[in-house]
């Protein structure tokens, strides 16, 4: 496409957005286009300065203003460029019309959420029109979901084809969240009613497996693990639905696949706090008075600090069985929230722009529109795909 921007992102002023922009000003290679967008110029500007003081060929990097409120500067952004990222959430409440222009004017986009009503409702809106201009619409490019969907495939990829598979994945971290998150978590638990909504009208239009196979991501059970050493608490997050949307999509996941996705936790006793902690803040979400409280403790834009950040870590483990193997694998990494979200969603949308892909369009997940590319990268940028072990089941 003859435009004069490879990549664009959208909230580079924000906190994971002027990581991203960090990670890109550190690594897009040589003869990249990119540029920062967003509503406020002024820190546009300031952003542009801090990165041109580590590298002077940023100085002259591209501002373009947009506002999520104005449509038409979302269609003019989107037109400008091939591939558009976006850090600005809570998606519900910004996300839409960026999504919209990019369906419409064939740009690929990637974005970094965790809420599942959007992700459908942008599925029942967007993916027929993004198929005709060949978009390919590739939401939850950050910690959320691409470890545990990359990570899945990777597992999937050890175990023998064409025999029923069955995953469970199970997430470890130390990390803290910031203002943004906190928003978007508080969002979705108040939204329970239409989340629940949005989900049975994409299930009711989305086509299924093809030739007979079966695909599901139940919710499961707490269970004590032997062989994690760790109590398994179920997480209804995101990445399990991401997971089976892989799976659905790629025949490589067998005739008949399983997922369930879990926290591991070393003690009962923070298992259950967790578990009722989490219980306590969904039910205080229902009231919005309550909610409006609960969202003013942690300030949007805000997050740990870099000090904070080099302490944190992340593993996701996988256990899979099939064939007769057993096959446990490993995904782990830096602080999952902000340092290395903004690493996946800058290596994500370096893969859309440069990197030969399979052809895809509409609402794709990360692996099915990246896959073995996406893996690859992020295996160079340090993130660590490994297998642990293998044995017979």
């Amino acid at each position: 496409m003859n435009r004069p921007y490879d990549i664009v992102l959208f909230g580079a002023s924000g906190f994971v957005g002027e990581l991203t922009a960090r990670y890109l000003a550190a690594h897009a290679p040589d003869g990249c286009r990119w540029a920062l967008a967003g509503r406020d110029a002024a820190k546009l500007e300031r952003l542009r300065d801090s990165l041109a003081a580590v590298d002077p060929a940023c100085a002259k990097l591209p501002l373009l203003r947009a506002d999520s409120d104005d449509p038409a500067s979302l269609r003019e952004l989107a037109r400008s460029t091939r591939v558009l990222a976006s850090t600005v959430g809570p998606y519900l409440q910004y996300g839409e019309g960026l999504v919209a222009a990019c369906a419409q004017a064939g740009t690929d986009y990637a974005d970094l959420t965790g809420e599942p009503e959007f992700v459908d409702r942008m599925y029942l809106a967007y993916d027929r029109a993004a198929r005709e201009s060949g978009a390919r619409l590739v939401h939850a490019c950050g910690f959320d979901s691409v470890p545990h969907d990359l990570g899945a495939y990777f597992t999937v990829r050890q175990l023998p084809e064409g025999v029923p598979l069955r995953l469970d994945g199970f997430v470890r971290s130390n990390a803290h969240f910031s203002g943004g998150t906190f928003a978007s978590a508080l969002g979705a638990m108040g939204r329970g009613r239409q989340m629940r909504s949005a989900a049975r009208e994409r299930r009711a239009v989305e086509p299924g497996p093809t030739g007979g196979r079966k695909v599901r991501a139940p919710l499961g059970s707490p269970f004590r693990s032997g062989e994690l050493g760790a109590w398994a608490v179920p997480l209804p997050t995101i990445d399990a639905q991401v997971v089976e949307r892989s799976a659905a999509a790629l025949e490589r996941y067998g005739p008949d696949f399983r997922y369930r996705h879990f926290a591991a936790v070393k003690r009962l006793p923070v298992a259950v706090g967790g578990v009722l902690a989490v219980g306590s803040v969904a039910a205080l979400a229902q009231i919005p008075a309550a909610r409006t409280r609960l969202g003013s403790l942690v300030a949007p834009g805000s997050g740990p600090d870099e000090a904070r950040r080099a302490r944190s870590w992340f593993t996701v483990r996988f256990v899979g069985e099939g064939g007769g193997r057993r096959v446990y694998t490993e995904v782990s990494g830096g602080d999952p929230g902000y340092g290395e979200t903004a690493k996946i969603l800058a290596e994500s949308v370096l893969c859309l722009a440069f990197d030969g892909l399979p052809t895809t369009a509409g609402q794709v997940t990360p692996t099915v529109a990246m896959g073995d590319a996406l893996l690859e990268r992020l295996q160079a940028a340090g993130i660590r795909f490994r297998v642990a072990a293998t044995t017979s089941a």
